[in-house]
């Protein structure tokens, strides 16, 4: 297993926003050592000049002393193994010392994310950036052992801004077992808490933060590649560097709420269909770019300064890495937008949906505030609005027991929406009404094809 040396894309945090940038990260390396046949331990370091790694190891360990011990000596990169042979025989059997140095360095198992009875962190509402900043300064007022004479780590877990456990230790990782076991005596359920730490977050501490079910892990230095690895594996927001005012997402941004301090709307998430093939287009239209931005991006930030949570529904993610909220698939992929309708409702954690298609460059907030103002109290399955043009379902909103109507549609072969709408308790907002409130008709302006695009660029 070779490490990444790419750039990868992760989101920087400065007030309320999030902006991508690309860098390459410390790799972290798991080498299995296996002597005369038997697999001793894992040792988990940098990638580079493994063979020193491994016979210092061995001698440090008194296995051996000179270069002739060793009988053979080869380190396979590709598979991650170091396979040796040495004079004499190991003893029967192995003590492991954990140390408490940056991390143990040396584990005889290494521990996989969700392992044992604890449950995969569930979706929970995001974080505002002030959360994290929050912690994070409470862990530094608490570490007072680092204050005195430092050389020891402090870490902490917290909710909603609001610390809970605190521990300190000489290692790292032992001050997330500190943690799990007050935790155990005093009954503290730790799913879905925010943990902040002193040290660099390596695998085994976010195998051990996934075991507590951990929804948030923050430090004030960098992760390694594979914590970042197995942090999106684990469904865990991984944050890095937090101080002076910033910090860095490294993985499920989603978890880190944008303008977080502007009012939003309760109970109503914001998602962007973009599973289209732009046909006409001849290129992914999102992408197009209009002032500057590209037309999703445009989008995104306006139900991000809305909603609490923007989801994109899309089949090719990695199109849209830099957009740090979460990315879905179609259930039901090649049935076109009700296909993407049915995956919003299916994936969305709240009653309602604003729902709009990926190439409207000029969304009005008046008007989709005058749509989820509509839907309250009503009790309707969907409010669709009316431009100069007609109805307009990739700009409306939806309940969630929408998403049987549309999976019994699709079901059933049907692909046209307006079709299937006329079967349900819709709220039409007519064009004039719209018109009352200072809408915009832009709002509604959609781009097709390369001419469209001409004219508004």
């Amino acid at each position: 297993m070779k490490p990444d040396s790419r750039n990868h894309t992760y989101f920087t945090c400065r007030g309320d926003t999030l902006e991508p940038v690309s860098a390459a990260i410390v790799a972290e390396y798991p080498l299995q050592l296996i002597v005369n046949g038997r697999e001793i331990a894992t040792l988990i370091g940098s990638p580079h000049d493994l063979r020193f790694l491994a016979a210092g190891f061995l001698r440090l360990q008194g296995f051996v002393s000179k270069l002739d011990d060793f009988e053979m000596f080869s380190v396979c990169e590709e598979f991650g193994t170091a396979n040796v042979r040495i004079r004499g025989e190991l003893p029967e059997r192995l003590k492991p010392v954990l140390t408490s140095g940056c991390g143990t360095g040396i584990t005889f198992t290494l521990p996989a994310v969700n392992r044992g009875d604890s449950a995969p962190p569930l979706p929970i509402p995001p974080r505002s950036p002030r959360q994290i900043f929050s912690l994070m300064n409470q862990l530094a007022q608490r570490a007072d052992h680092y204050r005195f004479h430092g050389g020891i780590h402090s870490a902490a877990i917290g909710r909603n801004g609001t610390l809970l456990l605190f521990a300190e230790d000489l290692g790292r990782h032992n001050t997330f077992d500190r943690i799990a076991g007050e935790a155990l005596f005093k009954g503290i359920d730790m799913a879905g808490a925010e943990l902040v730490t002193s040290g660099r977050v390596s695998t085994e501490m976010v195998a051990k933060a996934s075991l507590m079910g951990i929804g948030v892990i923050a430090s004030r230095t960098s992760p390694t590649d594979m914590a970042i690895r197995l942090c999106d594996q684990a469904g865990i927001c991984l944050i890095g560097y937090v101080r002076g005012g910033s910090f860095t997402v490294y993985c499920h941004p989603e978890a880190i709420e944008e303008y977080s301090e502007q009012p939003k709307i309760d109970g109503i998430t914001g998602i962007i269909l973009a599973g289209g093939a732009s046909r006409r287009m001849g290129k992914n239209k999102a992408l197009l770019e209009v002032d500057g931005d590209t037309i999703i991006t445009r989008i995104y930030r306006t139900l991000a300064s809305l909603f609490h949570e923007v989801i994109i529904v899309t089949n090719s993610p990695h199109d849209f890495d830099f957009l740090p909220c979460r990315k879905v698939p179609d259930i039901y992929p090649g049935y076109g937008s009700i296909a993407g309708l049915h995956s919003a409702l299916a994936h969305s954690g709240t009653p309602h949906s604003f729902v709009t298609a990926c190439d409207m460059p000029f969304l009005d907030r008046d008007i989709i505030r005058f749509l989820c103002e509509t839907q309250r109290g009503g009790g309707y399955d969907a409010v669709i609005p009316f431009s100069e043009g007609g109805q307009e379902p990739l700009h409306a909103l939806y309940s969630l027991p929408c998403k049987d109507v549309f999976e019994n549609a699709i079901k059933q072969g049907e692909r046209k929406i307006i079709d299937i709408l006329a079967r349900m308790n819709v709220r039409q907002v007519s064009y004039e009404e719209i018109k009352s409130i200072g809408g915009k008709g832009s709002s509604f302006m959609n781009v097709n094809t390369p001419e469209e695009y001409e004219e508004i660029s």
